[in-house]
């Protein structure tokens, strides 16, 4: 954590609104992104973000630095996308086309890292926009807690531990819902994983 940082979040436990709200420019963009992940909606993810930046400004004393600013944020920004019920019920909606330019993942996104090289090898940026498009489809196809484990997984780089700590829930859990969202994802995307990766994953040790 940065000086600058560490003087940012003192401020704004002393009651400077000023300090909080640059503070938060920081990381802003990063819960967004991941709000609109597991949303799969500008509106609701906006919405959502606001709830995990108001939870942070109430809950702000009780940070006390034993892990990064980020860390501690990203825990009240779990618990919220937990206990986000309207996802459950949302469907898929056409998203206007600045906020799609705006997120839309390149062939380089984590998110597309673990499903195959096919990803890699798409150029055009057309056909960019349209496996993009597929991989949030398929996002929608499962599960809140799956969607948000495959998110901390392959979007933020938590380890299975760290998940697990994070979700309240065992190690063998995290491998297993992960392990089903690539399935699920993969499905959607027409694309085959080897007989031994699919061993490995039934195994619980590769995922």
């Amino acid at each position: 954590m940065s000086s600058t940082e560490s003087q940012l979040i003192r401020s704004a436990q002393a009651g400077d609104a000023d300090a909080f709200s640059t503070l938060a420019q920081g990381f802003e963009r990063r819960i967004y992104t991941l709000a609109l992940h597991y949303t799969r909606d500008p509106h609701d993810a906006e919405d959502l973000t606001q709830e995990v930046w108001l939870k942070a400004f109430k809950a702000l004393d009780t940070f006390r630095g034993d892990a990064s600013f980020y860390t501690w944020l990203r825990q009240i920004m779990v618990n919220t996308f937990l206990n986000h019920r309207r996802g459950d019920a949302l469907r898929w909606k056409e998203m206007r086309r600045d906020v799609f330019e705006d997120v839309a993942l390149n062939g380089n996104d984590s998110l597309l890292s673990p499903l195959n090289e096919k990803a890699e090898n798409v150029e055009e940026h057309y056909q960019q926009k349209l496996l993009v498009e597929k991989v949030f489809q398929a996002l929608g196809e499962l599960t809140p807690q799956q969607r948000l484990i495959f998110l901390l997984k392959h979007r933020e780089g938590m380890t299975y531990d760290e998940i697990s700590k994070a979700l309240d829930c065992s190690t063998g859990t995290v491998k297993k819902a992960l392990f089903r969202a690539v399935v699920k994802l993969r499905q959607q995307l027409g694309v085959s994983a080897a007989p031994l990766e699919y061993a490995q994953c039934g195994a619980g040790r590769n995922v």
